[in-house]
């Protein structure tokens, strides 16, 4: 049995992809963390902005009480939050490995996290490449990959769940256009997929139409070689307000296997608020 439950998304108004898994076995919350972006159309975090990441982040730390685990599948803010480490008290903590395939900045971050975190969880381990049993629930990370299209912004691990059904968790991806990325997917062979979506709102800019074609073709790979039954599209794929344009093949791709692919936000049947891609809309109604 799992129980999948996103706590914070794109799709609620913030950057995040905290997920909260329990098993017959275990209760496990990966990537605690949430945050905004510092600037969108020149245009510093609305007050709904920050109300709403408040918010979810008192959710994110609600579950993590109730946790048995805790990962972090790298150390970007949006993923881990290095200012409460209380939170992994008496916890057992996988992280990426903070030395190992991982770029300068991150590196610096995971050696700051790390040292916050002295003393504090029953047991930290590294995850890259790893598996972990707990009773009849498999926790297995893969190898570290890409945190989007090159090595430039470092790497991440991607988390598979399984206690009877499977659920995995890509983490920055950025579509999977990188055919190491979609690997671990096909072969882990998921129910359930929460995938980082291609970053369409720097399409041209950060992000090439290229590696959005790579994307496209990667998901549907996925839709037609695995028994995955519902995809949730996420995070940096849920900046952009023409997001279901940028994607059709793979609406249609998943339609004719009768795929659901949704936001984590339809996923628990909350609103879509995109508020950082509204940013613009939320300042202008201030002043009308």
């Amino acid at each position: 049995m799992l129980n999948v439950v996103p706590l914070a998304f794109d799709s609620f108004g913030v950057r995040s992809m905290a997920t909260y898994v329990e098993t017959d076995d275990i209760k496990l919350l990966i990537d605690p963390g949430v945050s905004l972006a510092p600037s969108r159309y020149n245009l510093p975090p609305h007050e709904i902005e920050l109300k709403r990441m408040q918010d979810l982040w008192g959710d994110i730390k609600r579950y993590a009480s109730q946790s048995d685990v805790l990962i972090v599948t790298h150390y970007h803010y949006d993923h881990h939050d290095p200012t409460e480490p209380e939170i992994y008290k008496d916890k057992v903590v996988y992280v990426k490995h903070p030395k190992e395939k991982i770029n300068r900045s991150q590196m610096d971050r995971a050696s700051y996290f790390l040292e916050k975190l002295r003393g504090l969880p029953r047991l930290i381990e590294t995850a890259d490449g790893k598996e972990f049993k707990f009773g009849r629930t498999l926790l297995r990370f893969s190898p570290p990959v890409y945190h989007g299209t090159s090595p430039r912004l470092g790497y991440v691990v991607e988390v598979s769940v399984a206690c009877g059904e499977k659920l995995v968790h890509t983490s920055d991806v950025e579509g999977p256009s990188v055919e190491d990325q979609a690997k671990f997917v096909i072969r882990e062979n998921p129910d359930v997929l929460i995938v980082d979506g291609p970053m369409t709102y720097m399409l041209g800019f950060r992000y090439s139409r290229k590696s959005l074609e790579l994307s496209v073709e990667n998901i549907n790979r996925i839709i037609r070689e695995t028994h995955v039954r519902t995809i949730l599209v996420e995070h940096h794929f849920m900046r952009d307000l023409h997001y279901k344009d940028r994607i059709k093949e793979v609406y249609e791709c998943a339609a004719e296997k009768d795929v659901e692919v949704i936001s984590a936000a339809e996923f628990i049947g909350r609103e879509v608020e995109m508020l950082e891609a509204k940013r613009k809309e939320l300042y202008k109604q201030d002043s009308q």
